[in-house]
């Protein structure tokens, strides 16, 4: 058996840990708030990224207003990710960095980007649609655990609007390709 003192230190503890995630959702925001608007700032900025690539290599201009609605879409969301973050007294994760980690859900590799940025024309207009394709899958993807975790209306009518968007735009670099 274990003595008293040492089970009502152990229960302390517990609660200490416990406090922290309680103060946050307390908030109005938890910890699946936090990892969303983290992990989509970076996923945005690649795609951000991406989108400034295509007027100098692409000869389509439905790809090019196509890729300047992306960016003007991304970069709003953004600027009010990194308020949310700001405001709950978390870091802002490090801008201009968007393609080095792509293990998160979409993210182009370093090696994916150069390729990228080495093609011109109907190659790049082809690679360029379908890495943003399954970039916009990703995006889906931490938006839908947003909403099924995340606790903050904010983040979450944010997630439901980049399901929304994305979405639409998948549709449309899916017809674009289909004509090709």
């Amino acid at each position: 058996m274990m003595p008293l003192a040492i089970l009502a230190s152990g229960a302390l503890l517990t609660g200490c840990g416990n406090h922290v995630a309680e103060e946050a959702e307390d908030a109005g925001f938890n910890q699946a708030d936090v990892a969303f608007a983290t992990e989509m700032m970076p996923h945005h900025e690649q795609a951000v990224e991406m989108a400034d690539l295509v007027p100098d290599r692409s000869d389509s201009q439905e790809l090019i207003e196509l890729a300047e609605e992306i960016r003007q879409g991304q970069e709003p969301e953004i600027e009010a990710l990194t308020t949310m973050l700001e405001r709950w007294g978390e870091s802002v994760p490090v801008s201009g960095d968007g393609h080095t980690d792509h293990e998160m859900s979409g993210m182009m590799s370093e090696e994916d980007m150069a390729m990228l940025e080495r093609s011109d024309g109907a190659e790049f207009d082809r690679m360029w649609m379908e890495i943003m394709v399954e970039h916009h899958e990703g995006a889906i993807d931490m938006a839908n655990a947003q909403l099924a975790e995340g606790t903050s209306p904010e983040a979450s009518e944010l997630a439901e609007d980049i399901i929304e968007v994305q979405e639409a735009e998948i549709d449309t670099m899916r017809e674009m390709l289909g004509r090709r």
